[in-house]
């Protein structure tokens, strides 16, 4: 997004009640993608390229696509539209309805390449009757009219265009965009980008302009180009291709973009090359539609390395967000837990993805142990961020001990399953004595943040981190040593390890979970939030104390839950749940937590999230699978909240879009907000959908009877 983009934006949405003005919103149409590339297509059929973080390209930063008969031109982002995907692949058919002709477009987008097929089919009258639109035109001198705006290098100034037959080149250094038709073109033209008077006017500026002779530069010192594309027997494609100049040259590139039409010149072609991107999912999985969902979003969201962004970055300054487009590594490697966790039990294939996981998480480890607060996706740089705290001199608060304690535990059960890198060992001994370096002596984490980002204090959330961290490397911590690092003194806290690793994981994991008792709050029947820094006890609710159900699961195979606790839990969880339940007209949810005011616009009330809500149906399914294990009667009634609050994120609840996204909030008129999709809740979603069906299948009939 460039700031004549947001700009844009901001005069359009400026005093909107439940938009914010300035940002790219996805919380309508449909992506793209899945192999680095991720490709935007509008529900009005606009493309936009999101997958900078995931490969260091921008390309499309605006589109319009339109039919052109004789002089008029029908911009398809006008006419009354529908869209779908095609199959379980990412494959995106949009249908406009135009006065002249439907148009169908279909989309997908493979490796760097982009390629849409846009056939039409002309009305009956659409030829020589002046009341179809005014106008009397043949229908044979139609052509398809692409606008289209790049930023090589995220600039949109000092571009230039190279002209071929049948392809522009768009380039400021590094990055080479191509825009390139099957059938050639039939004109081409460029123009430079808003103008400083346009930009300062009141009113937005309509774009594409009609061509202005006056100013010759602009047909080749822009990144923006206008082209006429012929249709041969009623079919037009077009493709974008992003590439390095110096990994890619032009001709290789026109190559590419020629076997490209020649190999996909049909909807069945493109559908094959799209489903290739996904993992096949089981005709027999439960809840279907719902797993090949989150696959699909899981894997648009993964760079080629295997680490994924949040969600597509609609907010790239900041202006009401601080970003979506990065790896968090407690939102990744939850994402990666949750995956290790439901594919065998939905019968996926996902060992690719494990080790892709597990080899970035080896590679962004910090020498202390920890992990840093977010990078870039493509590599594992650094990004920015504002909890580097133990990167900067000074105290270490503005740091998120949970996300290490979240990498922990996904690496010592993908160990645990035989997932195989160069190095595992020795980061989970490292990663050892960092968690030992973030745990005061009464057994709870030191003061960190949170993990919504937006307080300091000693967390619960945190804690369960840190006992499910404890507990899976006591689980599966067997043949753990310090000799796995290559120079234990450069490793803080690795001088004072035992010789046995897996053994004091347990004793550290029966320390954490002595030490929840100093934040149960009895009055409410809680886990409090947290201690805030002067020592006081914080009792809001809030949905990221849920962790502490999966948690405590995790610790009953090498502690046992006592009975005290196990009715602790029940109370925790119901409390929360019941707590920041959340119900209106159009949408039922869970909201974030007590007291939240973030992106509440207009509204006056805690917005309901996704993630909290999934979050919820989780912890009930962990909690019930708990109770189950310990013959405990109230299991049947937590797998009944679990199926409940599912219900509300799974196809057809009132928090999942037609597109099957979860954007990760709502309004309470059911306006979708902030990031779509967000990868995080899909995860969970499909993770309860396992649990609930490989777990807990002897409580499915008492959930139909209590739907009946």
């Amino acid at each position: 997004m460039q700031l004549r983009d947001a700009l844009d934006d901001y005069k359009r949405h400026a005093g909107d009640g439940t938009r914010f003005p300035g940002e790219r919103r996805t919380v309508s149409g449909r992506f793209s993608g899945g192999d680095g590339r991720l490709v935007h297509v509008g529900d009005d059929g606009e493309l936009r390229d999101f997958g900078y973080p995931l490969t260091g390209r921008t390309g499309l930063v605006r589109s319009r696509i339109g039919l052109a008969v004789g002089d008029e031109v029908a911009w398809l982002d006008e006419a009354d539209t529908t869209q779908r995907y095609v199959g379980d692949a990412a494959l995106v058919e949009t249908v406009h309805e135009t006065p002249r002709a439907t148009v169908t477009r279909h989309d997908v987008t493979l490796g760097d390449a982009h390629l849409t097929r846009a056939s039409v089919e002309f009305a009956e009258d659409a030829s020589g009757d002046d009341s179809a639109d005014g106008a009397d035109a043949d229908p044979a001198d139609a052509s398809l009219v692409v606008y289209a705006r790049f930023a090589p290098d995220g600039r949109d100034d000092r571009v230039g265009q190279l002209r071929y037959d049948d392809a522009v080149e768009v380039y400021h250094a590094d990055e080479h965009d191509f825009l390139a038709s099957a059938t050639g073109f039939a004109d081409l033209r460029g123009q430079l980008p808003a103008t400083f008077p346009e930009l300062l006017a009141d009113d937005p500026t309509d774009l594409p302009r009609d061509r202005d002779g006056d100013r010759y530069e602009e047909e080749r010192l822009s990144g923006e180009v206008i082209a006429d594309v012929p249709f041969s027997d009623g079919v037009a494609t077009v493709a974008t291709l992003l590439t390095d100049g110096a990994e890619t040259d032009r001709e290789a590139a026109r190559d590419r973009l020629d076997a490209l039409f020649s190999d996909l010149d049909s909807v069945d072609a493109l559908r094959e090359a799209a489903a290739d991107a996904l993992p096949s999912v089981p005709e027999s999985a439960p809840a279907r539609e719902s797993v090949v969902a989150d696959l699909r979003v899981l894997s648009l969201l993964s760079a080629p390395s295997g680490l994924r962004i949040a969600g597509p970055d609609f907010d790239p300054y900041y202006e009401h967000s601080g970003g979506y487009g990065y790896t968090w590594f407690r939102d990744d490697a939850e994402i990666s837990g949750f995956l290790l966790g439901a594919a065998d039990a939905v019968g996926l294939d996902l060992d690719d993805w494990h080790a892709r996981s597990a080899r970035m998480y080896v590679a962004t480890q910090r020498p202390d142990g920890s992990w840093p607060h977010r990078v870039w996706p493509r590599d594992g740089a650094l990004a920015p961020g504002w909890a580097n705290a133990r990167i900067e001199d000074g105290p270490d608060v503005d740091y998120q001990a949970d996300q290490t304690g979240s990498v922990v535990a996904y690496l010592a059960r993908a160990r645990a399953e035989g997932v195989d890198v160069d190095g595992l060992d020795r980061t989970l001994v490292a990663a050892l004595a960092g968690l030992d370096r973030t745990l005061e002596p009464d057994g709870r984490p030191v003061v960190c943040q949170n993990a919504w980002e937006d307080s300091a204090g000693r967390f619960a959330h945190t804690a369960a981190t840190f006992l499910e961290a404890y507990s899976e490397l006591g689980r599966h911590g067997e043949g753990l040593a310090v000799d796995a690092l290559d120079d234990p003194d450069a490793v803080p806290g690795a001088d004072s390890l035992p010789e046995d690793l897996a053994a004091h994981a347990r004793d550290r994991a029966r320390e954490v979970y002595d030490a929840l008792d100093d934040l149960w709050v009895p009055e409410r029947g809680c886990y409090a939030v947290r201690e805030t820094l002067d020592g006081g006890i914080d009792d809001r609710l809030d949905s990221a104390t849920l962790a502490l159900a999966a948690a405590h699961r995790s610790f009953d195979a090498v502690g046992a839950v006592d009975d005290e606790r196990l009715d602790r839990l029940v109370s925790h969880v119901e409390t929360v749940v019941d707590g920041l339940y959340h119900d209106t007209d159009e949408i039922t949810g869970l909201i974030r937590y007590e007291g939240d005011g973030w992106r509440r616009a207009d509204q006056l009330s805690e917005k309901v999230w996704t993630v909290s809500t999934a979050w919820g149906a989780n912890a009930c399914a962990e909690l019930a699978a708990l109770l189950a294990a310990h013959d405990d009667p109230r299991a049947a009634e937590m797998t009944a909240r679990a199926r409940d609050l599912l219900a509300h994120v799974s196809p057809g609840g009132s928090l999942c879009e037609p597109t099957t996204y979860l954007p990760e909030q709502f309004f309470d008129d059911g306006t979708p907000d902030s990031a779509t999709p967000l990868g995080w809740p899909h995860a969970i979603r499909l993770a309860t959908v396992a649990l609930l069906d490989d777990e807990l299948p002897q409580f499915a009939d008492r959930a139909a009877a209590d739907d009946d």
